[in-house]
């Protein structure tokens, strides 16, 4: 039976194809832009039929309808990344976050926290039956590896093709075709103390360099004073439409990569349809899982890797805070630590912090004598490498505590030099 027969024997509506959910179900939702819509949405619609039903699910960037407290008893958040929706639900005791790097998730999801049911958007099939994962392969991917888990695709024609991972339809228990627009994220406004880390940051990228790149207006401002630096490589976990700007440029071209030279390589993407349009069919562009591209033994091996990651605070020590508001979890580990460590391994490879010197409208100071208590602390002192500010930057590997000290105070924002000093001096930063 050829595959085109399969696929039509496999067509069901969403509502009766997310039949296969059963209370106390574990589901995954594939993850960021590539959520699949149409399932969760019918899924949703089972809320009265369904008890105690544990969704993983990363970055939510749909509704999140199934967080909703009218929901509490049908569905659970149980994951490891929190956002708008899920970072509510959890706060409210109708979720729990899981504590796990970003590379070591598809294990998780087949070993210690099987699972029941995959929901999973995907591209429409080549003429092998095979369907790309599209802008999300992460730990999506990772939902068809389980023999046991019933694995549900939502087929979409404007999903871009994207070459490296795939699916074939004899996987699919049940095909829901649907056509809407993929997720966009809109491009983020850059301010001038963003425009300020993104010249900073830019300076101490050589050329010939890899990026991994995370997303927000940092990472954008960085992108934008990029535009005279010759031969850059991309290994990253996702990015942006920043990126096709500097490749359309030619300053990424991948030819000095040390790990699949003159290939992009991401594991999942997130920006506007300029970005999917860019990656589809783009032979260019290897989309990976993330047990692969995160692994830090896997980037280290690119050489000149640089890492470009956000924090909200850092203490004097250089304990990074990027995941929590005191004991409260606000985002999650994500990749950072995978791509810190990564970096810092790599053959002239650097790690790079970069975040604004203050929040609140400068009411408070994201350098701290010591991290909120309760705080996570997400990157180490023995991991963290270069801290940036607007004010500029503190490479911390080999200085000592005071040393360290010394240097992020000369980073901060002004207004809050003197206090921090006092307080290292109290502590004993400084003695």
């Amino acid at each position: 039976m050829s595959w085109k027969n399969k696929y039509i024997q496999k067509i069901v509506s969403a509502d009766e194809a997310v039949k296969v959910i059963k209370t106390g179900d574990r589901v995954l939702v594939g993850h960021a832009t590539g959520e699949p819509s149409a399932l969760v949405e019918a899924m949703v619609r089972r809320a009265g039929e369904l008890r105690d039903v544990q969704l993983f699910h990363m970055v939510c960037m749909g509704q999140g309808e199934y967080c909703r407290p009218e929901n509490k008893n049908s569905f659970r958040f149980n994951g490891c990344f929190l956002g708008k929706h899920t970072r509510e639900a959890v706060a409210e005791g109708r979720g729990d976050y899981v504590p796990c790097f970003f590379f070591e998730i598809p294990e998780l999801l087949t070993t210690k926290m099987p699972l029941d049911v995959a929901l999973i958007q995907v591209s429409s099939p080549d003429e092998d039956g095979n369907c790309s994962y599209g802008v999300s392969c992460d730990f999506t991917e990772a939902g068809a590896r389980r023999p046991e888990t019933k694995v549900l695709l939502q087929i979409n024609e404007r999903m871009p093709f994207t070459y490296g991972t795939y699916i074939n339809l004899d996987r699919a228990d049940f095909i829901v075709e649907d056509t809407r627009e993929i997720i966009v994220l809109p491009t983020p406004k850059i301010g001038e103390v963003e425009e300020k880390i993104g010249r900073i940051v830019a300076d101490l990228v050589e050329d010939g360099s890899t990026l991994q790149l995370g997303i927000g207006a940092i990472p954008d401002a960085v992108i934008r004073f990029l535009g005279d630096k010759k031969d850059l490589g991309i290994h990253t976990e996702m990015f942006s439409d920043g990126v096709v700007a500097l490749a359309e440029k030619g300053v990424v071209n991948n030819s000095k990569k040390t790990l699949h030279t003159g290939k992009f390589v991401a594991s999942f993407l997130m920006g506007t349809r300029k970005l999917y349009d860019f990656v589809d069919h783009n032979s260019d562009l290897l989309m990976l899982p993330i047990d692969y591209v995160n692994d830090p033994q896997i980037i280290a091996r690119n050489d000149k890797m640089v890492s470009i990651n956000a924090s909200m605070q850092v203490d004097l020590y250089g304990q990074l805070n990027s995941s929590s508001i005191g004991p409260n979890m606000y985002s999650g580990v994500g990749g950072q630590v995978d791509f810190v460590r990564g970096a810092r391994r790599s053959k002239g490879g650097r790690s790079i912090i970069a975040l604004p010197s203050t929040a609140k409208g400068g009411a408070i100071s994201k350098i701290v004598s010591r991290l909120d208590p309760g705080a996570a602390v997400t990157t180490s002192r023995y991991d963290v490498g270069a801290i940036v500010t607007e004010y500029g930057y503190a490479e911390l590997i080999g200085l000592n505590l005071r040393e360290r000290a010394k240097a992020l105070i000369n980073i901060a924002h002004p207004d809050f030099r003197e206090q921090l000093e006092r307080d290292a001096w109290e502590n004993k930063n400084l003695r």
